[in-house]
């Protein structure tokens, strides 16, 4: 037993959370005349770090999870889909949703297209807030710096949210609500070339590319206010606004994070730093919630395909969940962290 924690701890720790990268930085700065325990020195450390180990491990997600992408194209996935129904597909649809693209924003076209074949309108809405709250990568990585333990307990809840905001939708009756373009869309039955393994490689490289091209500036972004935060904002300060001592913390990190975009790979350095803060865990996930799956590009996005009343219940449905998932976060702290 004593064996395989140890074996883990070196896979979390040095695999996933590169540890052997952090320290070789420390030297290659340290050598270089830059000190890494004040201020400047520690937030090179932290943005170089941080930028290095989140791009490395997001080219490896995505060419594993765009592998396993490539046997699920649009068409097929229609086809999975339809052969379910009531709840089971609701949580087939969510399940789906986490080998689908990183942000909510990609996922807004596979919707359209799924809601204009004719699938429930409640299962393409699982699919909708499953995918970019909960996809694969998000598993691997928040593994990489909170624990398996909250890792599998936000994707757990993440799925939840996904199964039981569709079916609230599904139960809402809410068909009427989809713009008239989409659902009177013609839906021909495609035919689906079979990719050969050397097809699907070049698929997930192409993709590993694309995703990295347009997810860096926003990592970048993600991990420079990290590094402020990190090194420069005073611990007492989090606490205070984030921490135990607000009982409103998770409420107001929700709503923080609407009006950002970004996937989960530009918000964890962000968490990251405010964790090591004080912030509560809640509200640092909460937080991650409200920008992947609420942010205000995507929801502009969104409204092409439906109409307001259908969109503010989809977004209250989101906060309502993301809010509780913080609060669960918040009380079971001591146990997983």
């Amino acid at each position: 037993m004593e064996a395989m924690k140890t074996a883990w701890d070196f896979f979390q720790n040095e695999i996933l959370g590169m540890q052997w990268l952090s320290r070789l930085l420390h030297t290659v700065l340290n050598a270089c005349g830059v000190d890494t325990a004040d201020r400047i020195g520690g937030s090179v450390h932290f943005f170089l770090y941080d930028t290095v180990k989140i791009m490395v491990l997001l080219g490896v997600l995505i060419l594993l999870i765009s592998y396993i992408q490539s046997y699920f194209p649009p068409e097929r996935t229609r086809k999975i889909l339809g052969r379910f129904h009531g709840i089971g597909a609701n949580a087939l649809a969510a399940l789906l949703g986490t080998v689908t693209p990183f942000c909510s924003c990609s996922s807004i076209p596979l919707f359209i297209g799924f809601t204009s074949a004719g699938l429930p309108l409640g299962v393409t809405f699982s699919f909708l807030i499953s995918s970019p709250m909960v996809d694969l990568g998000s598993l691997v990585l928040l593994m990489s710096i909170f624990g398996w333990k909250v890792a599998v307990l936000y994707v757990g809840l993440g799925l939840v949210i996904a199964v039981a905001g569709g079916t609230l939708i599904e139960k809402l009756h809410l068909e009427n609500q989809v713009e008239d373009y989409i659902r009177r869309a013609p839906s021909p039955d495609v035919p689906q070339e079979e990719m050969h393994r050397r097809d699907r490689l070049r698929f997930a490289w192409a993709q590993v590319v694309s995703t990295a091209k347009k997810v860096f500036p926003y990592v970048l972004i993600g991990v420079g206010i990290g590094a402020v935060i990190h090194n420069w904002i005073p611990e007492t300060f989090i606490v205070g606004v984030l921490g135990d001592r607000n009982p409103f913390g998770v409420v107001l990190a929700a709503i923080a994070g609407i009006p950002m975009y970004a996937d989960i790979f530009g918000t964890i350095p962000i968490a990251q730093a405010l964790l090591a803060k004080g912030a509560l865990l809640g509200v640092v996930l909460a937080f991650m919630m409200g920008v992947t799956t609420l942010s205000l590009p995507s929801m502009i996005l969104l409204r092409k395909a439906i109409k307001p009343k259908l969109l503010g219940i989809f977004v209250a449905i989101c906060t309502v969940g993301i809010i509780l998932v913080g609060y669960v976060f918040n009380a079971v702290q001591p146990l997983i962290l």
